[in-house]
């Protein structure tokens, strides 16, 4: 037995005796991008392994004021969305040497999470990733200096970067394929109201309608929340005019809306009622659901998002930048279709009607 005393943390000058190098060549060896010869970095490793040693990143962080941790900021990731998202951030964050801290369960709450939390662990740079947060955390940040990209989202006041898909076309384009699918009467469930990826889908979807004469649209309100949608489609569904179709603001309230359309009230789809959605991920793609869905380029849209990150933090100039990535109208089953329009691009169905700008 060892008596209970504890060894002693390794520290890079014993690391460097070891080796027989200066302590800077255990510093560069540990530090991405650092100049050091393959022989002298081989030695520090080889030393480093013997003795046990782990870089303390915390230490490096003072002496750099670099903590190479992002905190991205999500309400909550019941919405497949938002998984799918925070893996691929992840993975291109990982690939730029950076970590994710993740911030979540704000979803019912009236504000962000609190500038003083993000500020503990020194971030160099912040994703603010749901709809539902407001902009106060943004415009603290930008104070602060730290760089702030709102993902799938913007916002009136240009304090902060933003990239968002083509939420006003994708509105227009559910539209204009269900007027072309010979529907009449239309619902629309929204999303939270005062989000700006809501309110631009259903901009462009109330658009289209009224090219074609209409402007009677039932509205119903599901905060993307499954339990609101389900409501939301029972209200509108036992309606004396029931709609012939319904946009929902997203596949999670898709998929609400489908269940209680099939299940509570007998309806085939689309044979008796045509249901679209928005973000193509999750059971949207199911054979038993096959939602026709506006798709958000969730590789592309992370791109753009790290891409603008990377350049704010290494240049030290917070200067707002706004992306907007091109989205599909994917076609599945969920919905009747129309007559053109209708390609196929690699190997699923797309809708591309012409003329539509």
């Amino acid at each position: 037995m060892d008596g209970g005393v504890k060894r002693g943390a390794v520290t890079s000058s014993q690391v460097a005796e070891h080796a027989g190098v200066s302590q800077s060549a255990v510093s560069r060896t540990f530090t991405p991008g650092a100049s050091i010869s393959p022989k002298t970095r081989a030695k520090v490793l080889a030393a480093a392994k013997a003795l046990g040693y782990r870089p303390n990143a915390i230490a490096r962080s003072l002496i750099t004021n670099r903590s190479r941790i992002i905190a991205v900021v999500m309400a909550y990731l019941e919405n497949l969305f938002y998984p799918d998202v925070l893996e691929e951030l992840g993975r291109r964050l990982a690939a730029e040497n950076y970590h994710v801290l993740l911030f979540t369960g704000f979803k019912d709450r009236d504000s962000d999470p609190v500038f003083d939390q993000l500020m503990q662990y020194r971030v160099d740079g912040i994703i603010l990733a749901s709809t539902s947060l407001s902009s106060d955390l943004a415009e603290e940040c930008e104070t602060a200096g730290i760089p702030v990209v709102l993902f799938n989202r913007t916002t009136g006041k240009d304090v902060a970067s933003s990239v968002t898909s083509r939420n006003h076309e994708g509105g227009r384009l559910l539209g204009e394929f269900l007027v072309g699918g010979g529907h009449r009467t239309f619902g629309y469930i929204a999303g939270l109201a005062n989000s700006s990826t809501n309110r631009d889908r259903f901009a462009g979807f109330r658009e289209a309608l009224a090219r074609h004469g209409i402007d009677d649209i039932q509205v119903g309100t599901g905060n993307y929340n499954r339990q609101e949608a389900e409501a939301a489609a029972r209200a509108m569904l036992s309606g004396p005019n029931r709609p012939e179709a319904i946009f929902v603001a997203n596949d999670h309230m898709a998929v609400a809306v489908m269940d209680v359309a099939r299940y509570e009230f007998g309806l085939a789809i689309p044979a008796d009622l045509s249901i679209v959605g928005y973000d193509d991920v999750g059971p949207a793609r199911w054979t038993s659901y096959g939602i026709t869905s506006v798709t958000q380029p969730i590789s592309a849209m992370v791109e753009a998002t790290v891409d603008i990150l990377m350049d704010q933090i290494a240049s030290g100039e917070i200067e707002t930048q706004h992306r907007v990535v091109p989205s599909e109208l994917i076609v599945r089953t969920s919905a009747r279709l129309p007559k053109t329009g209708i390609v196929e691009v690699d190997g699923q169905l797309v809708y591309r009607p012409e003329g539509l700008k």
